[in-house]
């Protein structure tokens, strides 16, 4: 016996209802969709135990494991039960709240908000830390302190130290030559 596909196609109009009711700014739709989509999944973990009509432990006869019906499956339904159940309590605590000081249950966008995310604030490489005073650092052997001197070179383009004389035998061929240090 298969799965029935009935319960598929239940399952797949449940969860593609409550994605579409969780991308709205109502709460209450919100709420509605996290119930769909917890209630699909239960659906999902019921399909996924086994055979429908087969005892839950043995059939009294064929006492192997081949008798038997998946016990997880059940265990999973019920810790997905009771966490739809405490997520559901806060969606409502959320919705009873909105409602409650502002008299309405959707979100809005906060006008400050709005205002420092359209603000520019400097560029990007001074969030992450990195000025750009640095060309190299990939590997961290061109860091501010580099670990040890004797390091390997993991990038092949030199260590500090070698790139650094080259850059001075760089300076002294420009200021020979004049015209860049072209050899």
């Amino acid at each position: 016996m298969t799965v029935p596909l009935i319960m598929i196609i239940a399952m797949g109009a449940m969860y593609a209802s409550g994605i579409y009711l969780m991308l709205d700014r109502s709460l209450t739709r919100v709420l509605l969709g996290f119930l769909l989509m917890g209630n699909a999944t239960n659906l999902l973990l019921m399909l996924t135990g086994g055979v429908p009509g087969r005892p839950p432990l043995t059939d009294g006869e064929n006492l192997s494991t081949d008798g038997m019906l998946d016990p997880l499956p059940q265990a999973l339904i019920l810790t997905a039960i009771v966490i739809s159940f405490g997520l559901t309590a806060f969606l409502l605590a959320m919705v009873y709240r909105s409602w409650r000081f502002v008299r309405d249950e959707s979100l809005q966008d906060d006008l400050e908000d709005m205002r420092v995310a359209l603000e520019t604030t400097g560029d990007s490489r001074d969030e992450a830390g990195t000025s750009g005073e640095y060309d190299d650092t990939e590997f961290g052997d061109e860091a501010l302190t580099p670990i040890d001197e004797d390091a390997p070179d993991l990038d092949e383009d030199g260590t500090p130290a070698e790139r650094a004389a080259l850059r001075r035998s760089g300076a002294a061929t420009e200021d020979d030559d004049g015209a860049g240090g072209a050899r």
